[in-house]
């Protein structure tokens, strides 16, 4: 009994952080923590642009009006299940074995990614199904596309309002948007490879953190940039030796 009183109070204390007034400001006045919420709304864009379309070919049927709402339900659900994830996953992610287990994850996921061609392309059909059902349909497929980028999450911080944040952002990104994010890989099609491989880096640094090591913030945030805009000029380059070979 001692065990689960130490771990619904622990849980407790985890979702009070939600309502501390100085965690919200300490978080807004942090530069790290910015740069941290930065990289997850970066990451989120690269992973999910094209995912604000799957849910828009799942709502089309539906009148416009109601169109929006099922859109709107699946924000909510979406923000609900970051809320829970989050209170619950800052008590597990204090397990070490946690971690290995969330590294070893977003590795099978990078190299899904990376060598198997990106993974999760499955057709959505349009059913004209209710608008109820669209609704939970909607809430389930926010929810998939949720939990790859909440542990990467967990990979660069344990912070609730860093973490909360980040979600909040991202997903708003992911619906706002998507068309920027989707006109920048089609400008730069390796991007869509390096958010795989910014997700084996995250990987590197959640394992390096379960055997005690925790990687600047610095070092990470360079790597970050290094790897993007390295991303962007290799990007160009090829493309400029392919228009001189046809030239």
């Amino acid at each position: 009994m001692n065990w689960f009183s130490d771990f619904f109070r622990s849980i407790s204390d985890n979702y009070g952080h939600f309502f501390s007034w100085s965690d919200i400001t300490g978080t807004l006045s942090d530069p790290v923590s910015w740069g941290i919420i930065g990289s997850l709304v970066l990451l989120e864009g690269l992973l999910s642009a094209d995912n604000a379309l799957v849910l828009a070919v799942m709502v089309k049927h539906l009148p416009k009006e109601q169109q929006k709402k099922a859109l709107f339900y699946g924000i909510l659900g979406a923000y609900l299940f970051r809320f829970l994830a989050i209170g619950l996953g800052t008590y597990l992610i204090g397990f070490w074995e946690v971690k290995v287990a969330g590294a070893l994850y977003l590795f099978y996921i990078a190299y899904k990614g990376l060598f198997k061609g990106g993974g999760e392309e499955g057709e959505t059909k349009n059913r004209g199904t209710s608008f109820w059902k669209t609704v939970l349909l909607v809430e389930l497929m926010d929810i998939a596309f949720s939990i790859d980028s909440v542990i990467a999450a967990f990979g660069l911080s344990n912070k609730v309002w860093v973490l909360f944040l980040g979600g909040i952002l991202g997903v708003l990104m992911m619906r706002g948007v998507a068309q920027l994010f989707l006109k920048l890989i089609a400008r730069f099609p390796e991007l869509e490879q390096t958010a795989f491989l910014l997700i084996a880096i995250i990987a590197g640094k959640m394992l390096a953190g379960a055997i005690g090591y925790e990687m600047p913030h610095v070092v990470f945030f360079t790597i970050l940039i290094a790897v993007f805009v390295g991303t962007i000029l290799y990007s160009s380059g090829k493309k400029k030796r392919e228009a001189n070979r046809k030239a």
